[in-house]
């Protein structure tokens, strides 16, 4: 039978050497990997249907949300700097089963938002992550 786990413990970190955890979140959606397909139908193809082998792989967006936390420890202002690189980092989801499971994937940072405010709520946090070539899922025993 299914073991169901909590999401309570969920992390995303940056980075291998020194992992730096990105603070107060409330949600991360996970990896989602899609494929392209390539038509190869021809002439003399049979019964009628169309033929296709498998194309590219597009592992698509890590995002996450929270509240904003302007504290060092939190490391989402670094999120910004990120977006302004533009450069490629590692990432990692962290995922609080047993045995640990966890993504890892190289990314760049594309959106990026600290803001919205209203009068009897908190002050949010998002960004988005495209994943750049293969991700990895994995556990640990």
């Amino acid at each position: 039978m299914p073991k169901a786990t909590r999401a309570l413990g969920t992390t995303l970190t940056k980075g291998t050497t020194t992992p730096v955890t990105i603070g107060s979140l409330t949600s991360i959606n996970g990896i989602e990997i899609t494929a392209d397909t390539i038509d190869v139908t021809t002439l003399d193809s049979t019964g009628g249907y169309k033929e296709y082998i498998g194309g590219f792989k597009d592992a698509g967006e890590v995002s996450a949300e929270g509240y904003f936390d302007s504290s060092a420890g939190a490391n989402q202002v670094d999120l910004q700097s990120d977006l302004d690189d533009g450069l490629v980092d590692d990432y990692t989801i962290n995922f609080p089963t047993t045995p640990t499971a966890k993504w890892t994937f190289k990314g760049i940072v594309t959106n990026f938002k600290v803001g919205d405010a209203e009068m009897d709520g908190t002050i949010s946090f998002s960004v988005t992550i495209k994943v750049s070539g293969k991700p990895t899922l994995a556990t640990t025993i």
